[in-house]
Parts: C-alpha cells; sequence; structure tokens
C-alpha cells in the first residue's frame, strides 16, 4: 500500500477524477465475461458466466441505458449526477460501442470455445440439417403435437397492424411473398411469430446421449407451413428489450400502493424499446421494416453470431451427469449452537451469532424462524421482505405463526425491481393468513434486512434481532456472499422495535443507540468517521478505512475518501460492481486501492472498518454508497459489538478477501481493471475457496451485559 507523500501538494478535486458510472458498470460485466473465458474454470461454470452476463446486461439496457436514452430525448434529467466530462450524446455512443464489443467477445468464447467443448463432453446443440432422419421424426410430430397448435403467424399489412412484441420475447420475423394470394393487398408482406414461453427452448432430442435443438430453429424451418401459400423471402430471429423503470408517482397514490403497481406493471409493457437483437446476416430490408415501426436509433441494433439471450443455456448447468464440468458441491456450515434441532434462542442469549453466506448456512435463519412460529413463547415476529423469492420457506414460516395466533407483521418492499409481482403475490397470500402486512413508504424503497421476534420469558419480554446485508432468500443466500448478524442485546432490540414502528406508524424521535439509519442519518454518519480517520491522520494517529460494498458513486463520499488518502489514510476498497472513484492519483488517491473480486458466488456483502486495532469501528449494512441507498431509501447500518466477532471480521475474514491474487482485479486510476499479480514464488491464495475450506473458530461465549 502506498503512503502520502508531502512532495506533492494536495489536488483540487475535478470532472476528470470520477469515472463514468455507465462505463464503469461495463468494466464490471467485462469482468462477468473474464469468468467465461477462463479455461480454469469448469466447463458448466463458465457456461453459467455468459448467461450471467446476458441476464447483466438485460438488466442494464432496461434502467441504465433507458435513463440515458431519456435524456438524450430531452425527456429526463440525469439523476445525482457527478462530475462528468462526457457529454450525453458520447456517453450512450461510448456504452453502445463498448456493449457491441463485449458482446461480440461474448459470443466468440460461446461460438469458439465453449460448445465445441462441450460438444466433446456430450452434450451437443444440433441444427436441423444435423439431425438423423430417426430425430427428423421426432421433432416432425413434436412440431404436429406440441407447438404448432400454440404459434400464432403473423402477417402485418394496414388491416393487421404491428402486433405488440414483448420485452425480451423472443420472435421469428419473415418477409413473406403472397404470389398465390387471391384477398389483394400488398403482395410482400413483414411476419412475425412469437416462440411461446409455455414451451422448454432447448428441446432434448430421445436416446441416452444430451442433444438439442432450439425451439426457434426448428419453428423456422416450417414458416412455410405456418403462412401456407406464401414464399419465404428470408428470416431472422429477433428480441427487443424496453424500459423497466417503474415510476410510481407518490402524488397519485391515493389508495392501494399493491394496486398501483400491478398497473404500473402492465403499462411496462408498452414502453419505448431500448435495443433490438436480430441474427448475424439478417437482410437489410427485413431489418428495416422490422426496425422503423420501433423508433431505433442505429446504436441499439445488435446483430448477434449465435443465439438469442443465453440465458436459456443455464438449463445445462443443472444437469447432473457431469459433476467433473461443474464446481465441487459444498454443504453449507452450522456454527455450534445452530446445529439442527438446536435451540436457537438459547444460543443467542448465550453469545451474539455472526453467520457469513453462503459458507455458513441460510438455514440457521430458516430455523429462527421456524422455531419462532412454533414457539408457544414467542408473542409478536416483524420483518421486513425485500426479494424473498418465489419459493420463501420464511414467508411460509411468518403465514404458519400467523395462522397460529401469533402477531405477526410484514413491511414488504412492492417496488424491488423485477421482482414486484412476486411481492405483490406474497403480500396478498400473507393478508390472508392474518399477516399483517405494510408495504413501507411510496417515496422511500424499505431495502434494510431486518427480523424481530418477541418472546415471553420468567415473566418478562425478551427481543431477538437478526440483521442482514442481504435478502431473506434461501436461493440466493446459497449463491450470494452476506452476512447475518443475531443478537438478544437489549439496545439492539430497542432500536429494532423503534425503526419498525417508523416503518409502520411514521413513528420519530427515538434517540437511536446502535442503529444507524438512511434516510436520517446514514450519509451523514458514514461522511463522520470518514473525516474522523483523516484527523486522525493528520496529527500522525494513523488512519484506517476498510470498505466492501457493491458500488461506490456518493460524490460526497468519494470526496472525503480523496481528502482523507490525501491526509495520509489507508484506504482498502472491495468494490464488486461500480467504482466512480478513480485510485491510485498521486497526490490525490495514491493511498487508496480498490479491489474486485469475481468467483463462484456473487460478492454482496455490505462491511465496513474504520480505524484499526481493537478501538476499530466495525460495521455491516444493507446500503451500499450511492445517493439511493442514503436518500431515498430505508437503509441500516449496525455495529459488530462482541469483540470475538470483530476480531474474526478484522484479522480473519476481510483480510482473506483483501490477500486474494486469484479472481481479485485491481483498479487502474483509468477505471480500468487487471487481475492482482503474484510474484514467481508466491502461493495462489484465492479467498472463496479459502472460506470453504475453513472452519472458523467459535470463541469463548460472552456475556451479553446489554
Amino acid at each position: 500500500m502506498a503512503h502520502a507523500t508531502t512532495a506533492v501538494p494536495d489536488q483540487a478535486i475535478g470532472p476528470e477524477h470520477f469515472v463514468n458510472r455507465e462505463l464503469s458498470w461495463l468494466e464490471f460485466n467485462a469482468r462477468v465475461l473474464e469468468e467465461a473465458e477462463d479455461p480454469t474454470n469448469p466447463l458448466l461454470e463458465r457456461l453459467k458466466f455468459l448467461s450471467i452476463f446476458s441476464s447483466n446486461l438485460d438488466e442494464f439496457m432496461m434502467v441504465r441505458i433507458s435513463g440515458l436514452r431519456s435524456q438524450l430525448q430531452g425527456l429526463a434529467e440525469p439523476e445525482d449526477p457527478l462530475p462528468e466530462s462526457l457529454s450525453i450524446n458520447e456517453q450512450f455512443n461510448l456504452v453502445h460501442t463498448g456493449t457491441r464489443t463485449l458482446v461480440a467477445r461474448q459470443y466468440a468464447c460461446l461460438g469458439q470455445h465453449v460448445l465445441p467443448q462441450l460438444a466433446k463432453a456430450g452434450i451437443r446443440l444440433l441444427s436441423p440439417a444435423d439431425l438423423s432422419s430417426e430425430q427428423q421424426t421426432y421433432i416432425d410430430e413434436y412440431f404436429q403435437q406440441t407447438v404448432y397448435p400454440v404459434l400464432t403467424p403473423m402477417a402485418i399489412d394496414p388491416s393487421h397492424p404491428t402486433p405488440h412484441l414483448r420485452s425480451r420475447g423472443l420472435y421469428l420475423a419473415a418477409m413473406i411473398d403472397q404470389r398465390g394470394n387471391r384477398l389483394g393487398g400488398a403482395k410482400r408482406l413483414l411476419a412475425v411469430v412469437q416462440l411461446p414461453t409455455v414451451l422448454p427452448r432447448l428441446i432434448r432430442l430421445p436416446g441416452d446421449a444430451d442433444l438439442y435443438v432450439l425451439l426457434e430453429q426448428f419453428v423456422a424451418s416450417r414458416l412455410a407451413q405456418l403462412f401456407g401459400g406464401s414464399e419465404i423471402v428470408c428470416w431472422t430471429t429477433m428480441r427487443i428489450t424496453r424500459d423497466a423503470d417503474l415510476d410510481i408517482d407518490g402524488d397519485q397514490v391515493l389508495h392501494d400502493l399493491s394496486q398501483a403497481v400491478e398497473e404500473g406493471l402492465k403499462a411496462l409493457r408498452h414502453r419505448e424499446p431500448v435495443r433490438l437483437e436480430v441474427a448475424a446476416g439478417v437482410n437489410d430490408k427485413l431489418l428495416d421494416a422490422i426496425r422503423r415501426p420501433l423508433g431505433l436509433m442505429a446504436q441499439e441494433i445488435y446483430e448477434i453470431d449465435g443465439p438469442l439471450d443465453l440465458t436459456a443455456l443455464m438449463e445445462w448447468h443443472g444437469l447432473e451427469k457431469y459433476p467433473q464440468l461443474r464446481d465441487e458441491p459444498f454443504t453449507p456450515r452450522r456454527p455450534p449452537g445452530m446445529e439442527e434441532g438446536a435451540d436457537i434462542f438459547r444460543t443467542i442469549r448465550k453469545r451474539d451469532v455472526l453467520l457469513h453466506h453462503p459458507y455458513e448456512s441460510f438455514q440457521c435463519v430458516v430455523d429462527f424462524m421456524q422455531q419462532a412460529a412454533e414457539d408457544p413463547d414467542v408473542l409478536a415476529i416483524k420483518q421486513t421482505l425485500y426479494r424473498a423469492g418465489n419459493e420463501s420457506p420464511v414467508i411460509r414460516a411468518l403465514i404458519n405463526a400467523a395462522e397460529k395466533g401469533k402477531n405477526v407483521t410484514a413491511v414488504v418492499e412492492l417496488l424491488a425491481r423485477f421482482d414486484e409481482q412476486s411481492n405483490v403475490k406474497w403480500a396478498r397470500q400473507m393478508e390472508r393468513a392474518g399477516v399483517h402486512v405494510v408495504y413501507g413508504f411510496v417515496s422511500l424503497k424499505t431495502h434494510c434486512k431486518m427480523t424481530l421476534v418477541v418472546r415471553r420469558e420468567q415473566d418478562k419480554l425478551r427481543r431477538y434481532v437478526h440483521l442482514g446485508t442481504g435478502n431473506y432468500n434461501a436461493t440466493t443466500a446459497r449463491l450470494y456472499t452476506d452476512f447475518g448478524l443475531f443478537t438478544c442485546r437489549r439496545k439492539f432490540g430497542e432500536d429494532a422495535s423503534a425503526l419498525f414502528n417508523f416503518l409502520t406508524g411514521y413513528s420519530y424521535g427515538h434517540s437511536w443507540h446502535r442503529f444507524i439509519v438512511s434516510p436520517q442519518d446514514l450519509h451523514r454518519r458514514v461522511l463522520e468517521l470518514i473525516v474522523r480517520e483523516t484527523e486522525r491522520s493528520r496529527k500522525g494517529e494513523g488512519g484506517r478505512i476498510i470498505a466492501q460494498l457493491n458500488a461506490l458513486v456518493d460524490l460526497e463520499v468519494i470526496e472525503a475518501l480523496y481528502r482523507a488518502s490525501q491526509a495520509g489514510v489507508q484506504i482498502d476498497l472491495l468494490i464488486r460492481g461500480s467504482c466512480c472513484l478513480r485510485p491510485g492519483i498521486p497526490g490525490l488517491s495514491e493511498n487508496i486501492r480498490v479491489l474486485s473480486i469475481l468467483d463462484r458466488f456473487l460478492e454482496h456483502s455490505r462491511a465496513y472498518v474504520f480505524g484499526s486495532g481493537d478501538d476499530a469501528d466495525v460495521l455491516l449494512s444493507s446500503a451500499d454508497w450511492m445517493p439511493r441507498n442514503f436518500r431515498r431509501r430505508v437503509e441500516l447500518m449496525f455495529p459488530l459489538i462482541e469483540p470475538a466477532l470483530k476480531r474474526r471480521m478484522l484479522t480473519k475474514i476481510l483480510p482473506t478477501l483483501m490477500a486474494d491474487n486469484v479472481k481479485a482485479r485491481a483498479m487502474q486510476p483509468d477505471g480500468t481493471y487487471r487481475r492482482v499479480s503474484r510474484g514467481k514464488d508466491v502461493p495462489p491464495h484465492r479467498a472463496q475457496l479459502k472460506f470453504l475450506s475453513d472452519v472458523p473458530t467459535i470463541e469463548p461465549e460472552g456475556d451479553l451485559p446489554e
């Protein structure tokens, strides 16, 4: 780590010292693509990263690029802008140019490496021309009996206007020539066929071998049958992506927020397109006929050299007979006192418990909820829900508790992007079971992760609290890294009650003991802690900041970190995604190191350290350092109090992450990333593998004076 020098005067902070947010995100997705390109990763894991790249890019187009497009058209102003040296037009062009380059790499990786190697391993994707006569017979029968009845061929003319094209739906588009048509009208028409989502996209052929054909390919080979009497002049696969930024106007929500969300979701279906994907080599006239009604710009047309939407190929990742092509399976650990059947309340009374997911099992949280639901001494359960998933044992436990007559409250965030429909469904189901469901605030997303259980013990009430950095989602808890804290310390319980009262009843005035909450004071407190370390360093007392988070975008925080670096504070930032700060600039940020770890699990944890040694403040949070987290969300930051847990974070978890020299990339001053290099004799150190193999030492149980 570099140290500040007195020879270089402090630099003024200007626009050139900030990385454009959209370009920083592209750098992140490029790192995802690198994992797909890495031949040391198992083959089906490489395929997984190709799929994740596609899914990430869809969301980027629907949310971030749609916002740039609106600004370019003069329909919107930038939200929370950073000092920017690029015009909106320059940003728009650079983002599309960069995306096009990455997509070309993605399909080169698929076509030149992953698919050929999968074919050698026994998983093959065939074209209709590759099929044997027996396979062709099977496909013919499958088409006639299963596919043909649900297809709707649509020719487009003045009496058959352009149908609504679903966002991310897969279509075949064709130019058809009606030479024998006796109905009049144009002789050459554009026609489309939507590929039904009710059918699998990958059709497995009968037999022992894993042979597949794509639904769109064998439907395309039968377009002449679908448009009987017409000649198929040319055809292409196509897919459009629409703006998906659900914006609910709080002033117009008069009664039911859930109804407003459902109406907003319906309106999204007709939002403006922001991207059109077509097969490479598409006929120019056919492309023009598709593009013109959509009003798309040239930059927004992507010709794809391979199957559109690679998320469909994730089906292969679950094939059971290829374990050698995947990462080794693992079983999450359970800390002592959290074993299956253990009395979790008894364990929490003895000590705080820190869980590091997915290495330590999220089932501990599920068991906590299920025990609370069944325990006759539990009187009340309160929980915030952001992304619970389609099948949620946590919500099932809340429903069970309500049906047993307990007082159950769920604060459900309906506007969790892309989970809105699922959250509305769960909210309605919980309400029917007797759960008191609250939707939070119209103007603030409830993003904090918190559970409060009130239990009667020896003629008094005790509050048990779970706080987390990630969602109450049992599926993603095996795929994302996160922290969770169990405690029954009195001050934590009082703060949890007060925060729930704020969420459900607009209750103000509580003096927080342990919680730091946005939008009230999280931003202010983070800045104060950075300034505190800055002042310590200026006094010669040292200064230290470590932060693990998903994104760093906030202007004031970045400026404060720059000033801390200039004062000599040593700063390590573990930022998985977007980072708008430039590290390593002499006189400005030479004391700042930014690392990004892309590996088997998505690094989703948020942990912050201010200071060093026993006096350091170690905090966990649901919030990234972004304006939306500080100003437009209810977020929570909370300290680790128990010394053993602080030591574990300071001496084990964070140092292990910062020492990664296999999957870590170091950010350069120009905003690009390079893999961390290691010396010839330095052994490889892969943090996630270390966590999988290590069993953390559980310190002796401490007392809980609070």
